[in-house]
Parts: C-alpha cells; sequence; structure tokens
C-alpha cells in the first residue's frame, strides 16, 4: 500500500504580522478598558490620537521612500506601537506631547531604521523615554484611580483639558492629579516612613496599588491569551516577572520595612504589561529559547534597581531598551550547536 507523503514544511504557519498584531490588540483591550473606567477617558483619547498620527506618519515615509503604502499600514504595527505608547503614558498628557511621542517613534526610531523588522529599539519605549526625560512634570501628572478621585472629569471636560491645556473652572492640578503607586512608595521611603506606615494610606490595595493592581489583572489575562494563542512564548514573561520578583524577595526577607512585598512590584506599575505585551516584541527581543529567558530575566532585575536605586520609579521602558542593546550579543553566545558538531566547532 503505498502511503501519500507531502514535501516540507509540515507544519503549516498561518501567523501573518497583521493577524499577529490584530491578536495583540485583541490582548490589550482588557486591560485598556480598566483603565478607562479607573483614570477617566485621557486613556481612549491618547489611543485614538497616537493612532491617527502612527498611521498618518508610516503612510507619509512609506509614500517617501517609494514603497507600498497600503501593504505598510494594513499590518497594523504602527498602531500597536501607538497603543503601547498611549497606554504608558498620563492620561491628560498635552495632545502635541502624544503626537511627538508618536512621530519619534514611528519616523525616527522605526522607519530612520528601515522600518518593521529592523528597528534596534522598541519603538514605543523609545518614545516614552524620550518625553520621560524631555517633560517630566507632565509625564508624571497622573490621575488618582476612579475610587480616590474627588474630581472626576467627563469626557468633554478631558478633551478640553488633553488640547486646550486648560482644566475646568475650579480646578487645579493639584486637585486632578496625584502621584504613581511607585512614586509615592519611593517618596514616603525617603522620607524614612516604613513600609506598614506607608500602606496605612487609602491608596493601597491588597498588593500593590487600588485601581492599579486590577488594571495588572486584566493585562495579565490578555498576555496569557496571547500564550495560549501562541503569539508568545513563555520564555520572556515568566523569566522577567521571575527576575523582579526574586530580586525584591531577597531585599524584603533582608529588610521587610523599607522594601515592600514583591508583589508589589509586580501589581504598581508597567511590569506585566511590559512582561508581556513590550519585552516580547520579536524584533527587538533576544531569539533563540535559552536566550530569551536571559533576556526576559535581565529585564526583571533591572527593573528593580533602576526602581529601587535608580531616578525613576517605574523602570520598564528603561530595563528593556538596555536590553535591546544586548540582545544580540545574547543571540550570538546562546545559539544551540548544529546538528552533529561538537561544542566550539563551526
Amino acid at each position: 500500500m503505498e502511503f501519500p507523503t507531502e514535501t516540507s514544511p509540515h507544519t503549516a504557519r498561518p501567523n501573518s504580522v497583521d493577524t499577529v498584531m490584530l491578536r495583540v490588540i485583541l490582548a490589550l483591550i482588557p486591560g485598556i478598558v480598566a483603565m478607562v473606567w479607573y483614570f477617566g477617558w485621557g486613556t481612549l483619547i491618547n489611543i485614538l490620537l497616537a493612532s491617527i498620527t502612527a498611521v498618518t506618519a508610516e503612510a507619509l515615509v512609506m509614500k517617501l521612500r517609494h514603497k507600498p503604502v497600503l501593504f505598510a499600514i494594513s499590518d497594523l504595527s504602527a498602531v500597536v506601537t501607538a497603543m503601547l505608547f498611549a497606554i504608558a503614558v498620563p492620561p491628560l498628557l498635552p495632545w502635541w506631547l502624544t503626537v511627538l511621542g508618536v512621530l519619534f517613534a514611528i519616523v525616527v526610531v522605526k522607519q530612520l531604521y528601515g522600518g518593521l523588522g529592523y528597528n534596534p529599539f522598541n519603538p514605543a519605549m523609545a518614545a516614552y523615554v524620550l518625553l520621560l526625560i524631555s517633560y517630566p512634570v507632565d509625564m508624571t501628572n497622573w490621575l488618582p484611580p476612579r475610587m480616590l478621585n474627588d474630581h472626576p472629569l467627563g469626557f468633554i471636560q478631558t478633551l478640553h483639558t488633553i488640547f486646550a491645556g486648560h482644566l475646568p473652572a475650579g480646578l487645579t492640578w493639584d486637585t486632578v492629579s496625584g502621584a504613581t503607586p511607585l512614586d509615592e512608595m519611593r517618596t514616603q521611603l525617603d522620607m524614612n516612613r516604613m513600609i506598614s506606615e506607608i500602606r496605612q494610606s487609602p491608596l493601597w490595595g491588597d498588593f500593590g496599588a487600588r485601581g492599579w493592581e486590577w488594571i495588572g489583572n486584566w493585562f495579565l489575562l490578555g498576555g496569557l491569551w496571547l500564550l495560549y494563542k501562541r503569539v508568545i512564548s513563555w520564555h520572556i514573561p515568566v523569566s522577567m516577572l521571575s527576575g523582579l520578583i526574586v530580586m525584591a524577595g531577597l531585599f524584603y526577607i533582608a529588610d521587610p520595612n523599607t522594601h515592600p512585598f514583591p508583589l508589589f512590584h509586580m501589581f504598581s506599575g508597567g511590569a506585566i504589561l511590559g512582561a508581556f505585551f513590550i519585552a516580547t516584541d520579536p524584533v527587538t527581543a533576544a531569539t533563540t529559547k535559552k536566550g530569551q529567558i536571559i533576556y526576559g530575566a535581565a529585564i526583571g532585575v533591572l527593573v528593580f534597581l533602576i526602581r529601587t536605586f535608580g531616578g525613576y520609579p517605574d523602570a520598564v521602558a528603561f530595563a528593556v531598551l538596555l536590553m535591546n542593546l544586548a540582545a544580540p550579543t545574547i543571540d550570538y553566545y546562546t545559539q544551540p550547536r548544529v546538528f552533529g558538531h561538537k561544542r566550539g566547532q563551526t
């Protein structure tokens, strides 16, 4: 009896770039809905503004390069970059800073290096760091979460604040803005207060800050869905969060009065978003399995060190960019041996 045979490859690869990007967008939606619920309409407005700017910039650059415009913008990579950037910045960030950041991400970080697949740095995080260093006041004007906000802004008020730069009558930035949980924890520790005293504030929840920890949970749900769909592998998210928790755990064991419980670091900032949606960028991350574990763990360690001893409370963007530099070297030294070759043979 003759059996039908198939030529290689024997496994189908249905995941095109646009399919992968669409799944990333879908995975971000639960966390985005949670951000809008806890921090108001600003996040959604920023996403729309950033997406329009990103697609327009990508189209113009491709036209100048005499490349197919529709093919470039239809892969949704510009939209994903815009969404990740818009999620990371404060909800009331002035419109022109959002536009400036996205233009830098698309035109400079992505297209000037050759476009998708050639950029050495994560565009969204590079833009975030540019604005954070250049405009630190605007980039730290976060709103308090819904349950702690005495002056919530409606959609029209938020729109007016973002585009006109003026708060509604009778309100000041001191009344509507607040520090992020990581910034508040750092400030209170610098005042020589103990963790037990700091956590008496209504800002804190079970592990992280109220509102923030639920946002982290919803981004975690989206990240797990990406794992289920095999859009990403477990190596970078698990190693990054493990590196962060292990470092935080060691310092917590050494002195629980000045170092918060490890899960605080996981649920009070951008750690979960960074682990599943940013560090896993296939263009800028390590590509070998062993390399991904090293890459992710190093990001987690750097996040903790920068948060604890550096000048910026949330360090995911800095840690990712630093390890983007190291990714090619990590890949070089973690390449699997060619079958049949001994160690050291080329």
